[in-house]
């Protein structure tokens, strides 16, 4: 993974990763975009991230073997049997470089991130 302190928009993240794996991130900001169309994109702990009524949604990184995915604690549990076949931590999970992207999943996690983040905006 690419760690750059002056990246500061997703384009320039995807742009400052490996050629072969832009493709890759890009599929999966798409699939964030497509899942959260009112999302606004930054990059947060390095990363790109995504907010919706100001308060972060999902995040995605590039590393050496794998992308992780972060959707807070809960956006993991609401999915853990979907997820567990994958490597995980407390809110993230590994999705290895070396097999096919769960891209329905992360959709629907998105998605069940955005409706939990409307449903406590409107508390």
């Amino acid at each position: 993974m690419t760690m750059n302190t002056s990246i500061t928009t997703v384009d320039e993240y995807i742009t400052a990763q490996p050629e072969e794996y832009r493709v890759l991130l890009d599929t999966i900001r798409q699939v964030i975009i497509t899942a959260a169309p009112n999302a606004t994109e930054y990059i947060g702990y390095g990363m790109p991230g995504y907010k919706l009524n100001k308060r972060p949604l999902v995040y995605f990184a590039l590393f050496k073997h794998h992308v992780g995915f972060y959707a807070t604690p809960s956006g993991h549990e609401e999915f853990k049997e979907e997820l567990s076949k994958y490597k995980q931590g407390k809110g993230s999970v590994q999705f290895l470089l070396d097999k096919t992207l769960p891209l329905t999943l992360i959709k629907k996690i998105v998605k069940f991130r955005v409706k939990e983040n409307q449903t406590k905006n409107q508390k």
